[in-house]
């Protein structure tokens, strides 16, 4: 680096360095995803901050400029330490590339997959036979929320302990209401708590239900790649044809008009 970019660097690096380390500073505190627990529903109301918004959403709105800061702090920081035009350079892709890396760790991990249709018929059928057996249904939906993963396991075994401290079971099915893995047990287990009809049944026909789905969901993506498929195939057989089929038949006609002129 020459001496004239010394003495800029030597007054720009503190300042640089200060807000790439605040920003660091801020982008280690627990990630988006990390606040949010699958298993209880979301508040709906809270402390409001100016203008009636609520204090973690103008939180998390302020903070979504924090990868834009710490990217311009890296590209500002190698800027001045390359020096000139390549310094420029050499900022604006490191600190796009901070931006970048900075805003996926913002943003956390990436959302869970959904449980398989076939994995949740058979959980449904497990919560039918536990419930024939005579387990109450606290006790079978604890024993169906570990064959469950992730969130959906999570929500169920809420609504287990839920139903086993005695609450009321429309408000014990409430969080599972909110799942859409989860939402239509939740709303047959309520109209069965009401009507007094036995919850197996319905907990058996849903699986059915299910499973129904899954075949035509299956059925449909195997029409499609059917359909699908001949776009390639026609690509493949269609210039083969013209060339083989086609243009012989087009040159021997043309030949023989042109020899009668």
């Amino acid at each position: 680096m020459s001496a004239g970019a010394t003495g800029p660097a030597i007054v720009l690096f503190p300042h640089a360095l200060a807000v790439l380390l605040v920003a660091a500073a801020v982008l280690a505190m627990p990630r988006r995803a990390a606040l949010v627990t699958p298993r209880l529903p979301a508040p709906r109301t809270g402390p409001t901050g100016p203008g009636g918004r609520p204090v973690e959403r103008a939180f998390w709105r302020a903070a979504a400029a924090l990868p834009l800061l710490c990217g311009v702090a890296v590209g500002a920081l190698a800027a001045v330490l390359v020096g000139g035009v390549q310094g420029l350079c050499c900022g604006v892709v490191t600190g796009g590339a901070a931006a970048f890396g900075a805003y996926r760790w913002s943003r956390g991990p990436a959302a869970e997959a959904a449980t398989e249709p076939l994995r949740l018929a058979g959980a449904w059928d497990l919560l039918s036979a536990c419930l024939r057996a005579g387990l109450p249904v606290s006790t079978a939906a604890a024993a169906v929320a570990d064959q469950l993963p992730g969130a959906d396991g999570g929500v169920l075994r809420r609504v287990a302990d839920l139903l086993a401290t005695g609450a009321d079971p429309a408000d014990a099915w409430e969080p599972a209401l909110a799942n859409p893995a989860t939402a239509a047990l939740a709303m047959a287990a309520r109209r069965t708590a009401h009507s007094g009809a036995a919850m197996a049944d319905a907990v058996s026909e849903l699986a059915g239900q299910v499973r129904a789905a899954a075949a035509d969901l299956a059925e449909e993506r195997a029409q499609r790649a059917g359909v699908l498929i001949t776009g390639p195939l026609g690509l493949c057989f269609l210039p083969a044809f013209f060339c083989l089929g086609v243009l012989p038949v087009v040159i021997g006609l043309a030949r023989q008009l042109f020899q009668h002129w």
